[in-house]
C-alpha cells in the first residue's frame, strides 16, 4: 500500500534478505529493519514488530527458510519449528504455516530442502496477499451496496488493525476499504483506538492517512453510542 506516496509491502525479500517494516515505531517513524537469522524472525514475532495473523504466518514461513538454508537436518527442522511456535501461540496462522512448511520439507531431500524452504515461503506470501486483494474486491461491493442506497458517506467502524499492515498487502478488513475508496465511493472511517496497544490509533490511523482516506479516532466504548446515533453503516 502507499507510504509517502510510494507503494510499499510489509516484509519482501531485497539481496536474499528479508525485510520488514518495524511496526514498533510507527506512527512516529518509518524503520526498516533486516530479518537475518532465526533469532530476528522470533524477536520480530514475539515483539510485535510483525503484527496480525496473516503477516506473522509468513514471517514465520522466511524465519523456517532461512534457518533451514544454514542447517537442513530433521533435528534442525523441529528446533526451529518450536521455537517460532513458542513465540505467538495464539496466533492461528503461525502454526498452519509452519505445519505446511514442515510437513513439505520432511519429504524433500536434504540437499534440496534449501531451495524448497524458500519457494514455500514465497507460495504462501504470494497466495495471502492474493486473498487480501480477493477480500477486497468481494467486500467492496457491499460498500457499493449501501452506497448506492443511501447516496452520501459511507461511514465505517474499525476496531484493532486489519489493514496491510496486518498482512503483506491490502489487508483484511481494511482492503473492501481500500477496493472501495479506489472505485470513487466516498468513505469515512471510525478508528476504535483499541487499547491496550492502541494499534487502532498507530497503525489503522496511519495507515487511512498515507491511502488519504478520511478518519476520526475515538474511544473504544464510543463505538456503541456511535451505532445507537445511526453514525455507522458498516
Amino acid at each position: 500500500m502507499l507510504v509517502n506516496g510510494k507503494r510499499h509491502k510489509t516484509l519482501w525479500v531485497e539481496k536474499q534478505t528479508v525485510k520488514i517494516i518495524d511496526q514498533t515505531k510507527l506512527p512516529f517513524q518509518f524503520k526498516i529493519i533486516d530479518l537475518k537469522n532465526l533469532d530476528d524472525f522470533c524477536d520480530a514475532i514475539f515483539n510485535m514488530r510483525v503484527r496480525g495473523a496473516p503477516l506473522i504466518g509468513v514471517t514465520a514461513s522466511f524465519g523456517m527458510a532461512v534457518s533451514i538454508n544454514k542447517d537442513s537436518s530433521n533435528e534442525n527442522l523441529d528446533r526451529t519449528y518450536e521455537k517460532l511456535i513458542s513465540t505467538r501461540p495464539t496466533a492461528v496462522n503461525l502454526k498452519w504455516a509452519l505445519d505446511i512448511m514442515k510437513k513439505k520439507i520432511l519429504k524433500t531431500d536434504l540437499h534440496l530442502r534449501s531451495k524448497e524452504a524458500i519457494r514455500l515461503a514465497k507460495k504462501i506470501s504470494s497466495q495471502d496477499e492474493n486473498s487480501c486483494e480477493m477480500i477486497g474486491k468481494f467486500g467492496s461491493q457491499l460498500i457499493k451496496k449501501i452506497y448506492r442506497k443511501k447516496k452520501s458517506i459511507i461511514n465505517i467502524l474499525t476496531h484493532c488493525n486489519a489493514g496491510w499492515l496486518a498482512a503483506i498487502d491490502w489487508g483484511t478488513a481494511l482492503s473492501p476499504i481500500y477496493k472501495a475508496k479506489r472505485d470513487g465511493i466516498p468513505i469515512h472511517v471510525w478508528v476504535d483506538e483499541t487499547r491496550p496497544r492502541n494499534q487502532g490509533a498507530s497503525l489503522t490511523a496511519w495507515e487511512l492517512k498515507n491511502e488519504d482516506i478520511p478518519y476520526t479516532i475515538v474511544t473504544d466504548n464510543a463505538g456503541g453510542h456511535l451505532m445507537h446515533e445511526k453514525r455507522v453503516d458498516l
